[in-house]
């Protein structure tokens, strides 16, 4: 993308490096052959981190970096932006009677997470690996296409074929929820029966899957006393987001910038 076809970012007065919207973009899907989407988009996120710093530095905020993870700490930059947040955005707790009527719109939206038994023949690969993959993939579609035919054959190819521990006990992983998995495997648990097989292995981060679905325990639909803990931090947090919005919105509204467009949307 060749940054000089787009015009330059100016934040009250602040000149915003090509480079800098130009590393943003990758965080922001555009249609092919139309990267000037993608450039204002990302043109608009850095223009409204540059405002949140601009208003950071002008309050004289110090940052003080949070652990996010393991060893891993925030950046200065990060630690501004939510320090500058926690002072200026505060929101109230939504009272019994308001998290009551959430509830109360549709109580089967709120349900405890379903269970799945599952089995699966694991063909092993490194999915960057094109020759492995191509590789994987062959094998596990030959059993799949076994399976199709003789789907009672599931725990003795799962025995001699799979490149899992689970081998040892048939494939059988017992049963899982919701996160105990990688997404990329998980994904497809919902959309199977009870004893049926993925039509077509399923590629995930450690290789090809078969997939079996050997039992399923929906999730059922929790009483208002279960639930409210739930709904209170997301009400909450839905809360937060509107007034963070309407505080970048403020700041926009009063600021000079060319090269991006805060105008709220109506």
């Amino acid at each position: 993308m060749k940054a000089g076809l787009f015009p330059d970012l100016v934040v009250n007065g602040e000149l915003v490096p090509h480079a800098v919207v130009a590393a943003e973009t990758q965080n922001h899907e555009a249609p092919t052959g139309k990267p000037g989407i993608a450039w204002r988009k990302a043109a608009n996120a850095v223009a409204v981190r540059t405002l949140l710093l601009q208003e950071a530095r002008r309050q004289a905020l110090t940052p003080e970096p949070a652990e996010v993870g393991p060893g891993r700490f925030e950046t200065d930059e990060e630690a501004l932006i939510r320090g500058l947040l926690e002072a200026s955005v505060a929101v109230d707790a939504p009272t019994e009677d308001e998290v009551k009527a959430e509830w109360a719109r549709d109580p089967s939206r709120f349900r405890s997470p379903p269970l799945w038994e599952v089995s699966h023949i694991l063909c092993a690969c490194d999915p960057r690996d094109k020759e492995a993959k191509e590789k994987a993939l062959k094998k596990a579609n030959v059993l799949n296409d076994r399976l199709k035919v003789k789907p009672k054959d599931f725990v003795a190819l799962a025995k001699s074929d799979s490149d899992c521990g689970s081998k040892s006990a048939g494939g059988a992983l017992g049963q899982i929820g919701p996160g105990d998995t990688v997404p990329e495997f998980e994904k497809y648990l919902p959309h199977l029966a009870e004893g049926e097989i993925t039509p077509v292995p399923i590629l995930s981060r450690h290789g090809y899957h078969i997939v079996r679905m050997d039992a399923v325990a929906k999730g059922r639909e929790l009483p208002f006393e279960a639930a409210k803990r739930a709904i209170t931090i997301a009400m909450e947090k839905a809360a937060w987001a509107r007034s963070a919005q309407g505080f970048v919105q403020d700041l926009a509204a009063s600021a000079e910038i060319t090269g991006a467009d805060l105008k709220p949307i109506v």
